[in-house]
């Protein structure tokens, strides 16, 4: 996978605009970006054809914009955060997107919005209670491929972690699990689930 400058440029774009930089930086560690770089090629092999995706907990467009610039053929991405701030950042992070229509930032609770996309991701499980998951799961179409990621990590934020790649599965709730696998960081294990409902 590269990372062409017209994109980085629209990176250091939204960094610069952030309302809070070094906030907006985070989604850059080297956790973040091998846990997006992991999902991509990991989705890659279950997706063969044109697909819309959502990403539910999209935070300030990264996973977007790498997909983008993936070879998986892409018709257009919704990127969805709770959090206000992550609309304007996300629209810059996939400018070139947005601007030819194929990129839409949207402020949403994800266990509010309903999909009807192809591929629905959500990277965010580990910050939402499992009967707050289990509302979200009841909004995807059963036709959706699922992308789910969480982790082992301890932090106040991460209100439902799982300890074990086992114990995600079974906070899942998928019927039809397609993959499964662990990623190990130098500060946690990621955790990631494709599968359908």
């Amino acid at each position: 996978m590269q990372i062409d400058t017209e994109h980085l440029h629209y990176w250091m774009q939204a960094i610069r605009q952030s309302p809070d930089p070094m906030r907006t930086m985070d989604a850059f560690w080297s956790g973040q970006l091998k846990s997006k770089e992991w999902l991509i090629k990991n989705l890659r092999k279950n997706v063969n054809t044109f697909v819309s995706i959502d990403i539910h907990g999209g935070w300030v467009g990264v996973l977007a914009s790498m997909l983008f610039q993936s070879d998986i053929y892409i018709n257009n991405i919704r990127s969805i955060d709770i959090d206000p701030t992550c609309e304007s950042i996300a629209t810059m992070m996939n400018k070139q997107e947005e601007i030819s229509g194929k990129f839409k930032a949207v402020t949403a609770d994800m266990c509010a919005i309903r999909s009807d996309a192809d591929v629905v991701i959500n990277t965010s499980c580990e910050h939402i209670t499992q009967d707050q998951y289990d509302l979200w799961l009841s909004g995807m179409p059963h036709n959706s491929l699922l992308v789910l990621q969480s982790n082992n990590y301890i932090i106040d934020e991460h209100i439902r972690p799982a300890d074990s790649l086992e114990k995600f599965k079974e906070q899942c709730h998928l019927d039809n699990i397609l993959w499964a696998g662990e990623l190990n960081l130098p500060l946690y294990t990621r955790w990631m689930v494709i599968g359908r409902q």
